[in-house]
């Protein structure tokens, strides 16, 4: 891949509503030659989905989400593929991800409330025969999602020192 592409693919990776007018004045390459570059590497399945960061809490919408931990065991010929193809077509599943560690596979589930996410793991997941242990992690809050910092630090102002 050479720079060019590389750099378009920061840019939109970073605000997928970059025009090819601003790509391009970034990377030194005609709109149109941008416009093509886009194309073809949505062509190629290299540019997947153009994705936006929502704050759901701000918007009034409250969910909860959760990172499932997995052990699992693997079915015969299939390896890890056929129980992560099983995980992610539940709706509630947001990401599959194989892991090393004490783990194989982390979940992220998003659920209305923490009694619908457990529930979702005690009768969807851990109901699975390939799926021997389950550790739930409730996020609490996110500072940052998908490169987004999601909430602006505080700014303290500094209390006058008085002699």
């Amino acid at each position: 891949m050479d720079r060019k592409t590389r750099d378009i693919l920061e840019i939109l990776e970073n605000d997928a509503r970059s025009s090819p007018e601003d790509i391009s004045a970034l990377v030194d390459m005609t709109p149109e030659e941008v416009q093509k570059r886009i194309h073809q590497l949505e062509k190629a399945k290299i540019i997947r989905k153009y994705k936006t960061v929502i704050d759901w809490e701000l918007a009034g919408e409250d969910y909860v989400y959760a990172i499932i931990e997995l052990k699992v065991t693997l079915e015969r010929k299939q390896g890890y593929q056929g129980i992560a193809e099983r995980l992610y077509r539940f709706p509630e599943v947001r990401s599959v991800r194989l892991l090393s560690g004490e783990h194989d596979i982390a979940l992220t589930v998003r659920g209305k409330s923490m009694k619908q996410v457990a529930f979702f793991v005690a009768e969807k997941i851990a109901t699975l025969e390939q799926v021997h242990n389950t550790a739930t992690h409730f996020v609490l809050k996110t500072y940052k999602e998908n490169g987004l910092i999601m909430e602006e630090p505080e700014h303290v102002k500094r209390l006058p020192v008085s002699p």
